[in-house]
């Protein structure tokens, strides 16, 4: 008979009694293995179930666990998956089951199921298969709504959700991983949710759901990934961006994403993956259009040393730096078009880029122009843009849209008028402002004629 061990936690105002069946639970253990030997596991369940319920009642919370761990172990010695699984279902649906008990059923079967972290176990057989897309099937549902598995419930999602992908069901895959809100979960460390997001952020993208996929993004710190022990989720994280951003035709934060990657330490130590990086920057910032983020990162970037060792970017560069009209095709602008990163997303999208390409330079050029010209006839300034008046005229309308210029065109006329009428306001300023100054001389003056004077005298 078992000793009677010390008083446990307090329930409906009583103390709870604790039992110690440890030795008890030694013999029946034994006793279950030796019948499994022989071939009766329906005998060896019954035995350790009643040791169960004993264990259970008598509050010896290490017996019981040790009792359930190995109902499952002797019904995978078998290989009795029916056995398994009633077993596992029976157990944690017990009247006033332990949460200890609960999660030692989970933590034993998990391993047979799921790689470590979120993988799912590789099987090669149809059966191994069957029975570990089952068991995944079963586990999921012992821990929903169980915040003490919050993490074992992630794994099983994350590999539930890989079993769909193999099978060809990216959307219900996809689907599988929005149910979990792994960011709230406490037990799970910060690379671990990372790596899950970015496995949502993967599977949203590849199911085409953008407006979901840019939800998901915003869950991941940028803060985080700038650690030493996240860059290898740091390059993930804007790849998958990349993907993002070339569906919204977005140069500029196609430009950032590059960046971001080429600034990773094990990107820079990659000869092939920097010039990668570095060279889809550029190609991204020159297809950007003009505003002050625009050109920091284009001053920015010219200052890096390895642009050096990228000739054509380097012209690029220093072409769209320069306040000069650039010629059409841009030097080298068949070589950075020729680049992967131009291709990625099909011909169309490559198309597309050409055009903005052939865009952005005829706005550069514009923008030159309104700098050294108030006023310029159309048809000198269509020559000087080797452009259609029509092409001149709709660009320079988009412009004045977009508000990067001031331009008015008088059509009869044909002149195009880039300096903007001043108010009468800023007239008298601009006047009182230039009567201050030349005060301001007669006065300097009047006071150096004065020191000459008295220096000579």
């Amino acid at each position: 008979m078992a000793s009677e061990g010390a008083s446990g936690a307090a329930s409906g105002g009583q103390l709870q009694e604790k039992l110690d069946l440890s030795k008890e639970t030694d013999a029946k253990i034994e006793q279950a293995r030796t019948l499994v030997n022989a071939g009766q596991l329906p005998e060896a369940l019954a035995l350790l179930s009643a040791l169960e319920k004993q264990c259970r009642v008598g509050n010896d919370n290490p017996s019981l666990v040790r009792v359930c761990e190995e109902s499952l172990k002797l019904c995978r010695q078998v290989g009795d998956e029916d056995a398994m699984v009633d077993t596992i279902q029976s157990l944690v649906t017990r009247r006033s089951q332990k949460t200890s008990a609960v999660k030692a059923l989970v933590q034993t079967a998990l391993p047979w199921c799921v790689e470590e972290p979120f993988a799912p176990l590789p099987v090669s057989t149809d059966s191994e298969i069957a029975f570990r897309d089952r068991l995944v099937v079963v586990l999921r549902d012992v821990t929903d709504g169980k915040l003490f598995l919050e993490r074992e419930r992630a794994q099983l999602t994350r590999a539930l959700a890989t079993i769909k992908e193999q099978q060809g069901d990216i959307s219900e895959a996809a689907n599988v991983l929005q149910d979990v809100h792994v960011e709230t979960y406490g037990s799970l460390s910060k690379k671990d949710k990372i790596e899950f997001i970015l496995e949502q952020m993967r599977l949203t993208l590849a199911k085409k759901d953008f407006v979901r996929a840019a939800i998901v993004a915003g869950k991941v710190s940028k803060k985080n990934l700038a650690e030493e022990n996240m860059k290898t989720y740091k390059v993930q994280f804007y790849t998958l961006m990349t993907i993002y951003h070339r569906h919204d035709k977005n140069a500029l934060d196609l430009a950032r994403d590059y960046h971001a990657i080429y600034l990773t330490p094990h990107i820079l130590a990659d000869g092939v993956k920097w010039r990668e990086a570095l060279q889809a920057t550029v190609v991204f910032l020159a297809l950007s259009p003009y505003d002050n983020e625009q050109q920091d990162m284009l001053n920015r970037i010219a200052l890096e040393e390895n642009l050096e060792k990228l000739p054509a970017c380097k012209k690029t560069i220093d072409l769209l730096l320069k306040k000069e009209i650039i010629n059409y095709p841009m030097t080298h602008q068949a070589e950075l078009e020729a680049l992967p990163v131009c291709h990625e997303g099909g011909e169309d999208l490559a198309a597309h880029w050409h055009e903005v390409f052939h865009r952005r330079i005829i706005q550069h050029n514009i923008r030159v122009v309104s700098v050294y010209y108030k006023r310029i006839h159309g048809a000198r300034l269509a020559q000087l843009l080797q452009l259609e008046p029509a092409r001149v005229e709709k660009e320079i309308a988009s412009m004045v849209s977009e508000g990067s210029i001031y331009a008015k065109i008088d059509r009869p006329k044909d002149i195009v008028r880039f300096s903007q009428p001043k108010t009468a306001e800023a007239v008298l300023s601009d006047w009182a402002s230039d009567i201050d100054k030349l005060l301001n001389l007669v006065e300097t003056t009047t006071h150096l004629i004065d020191k000459e004077n008295m220096t000579s005298s």
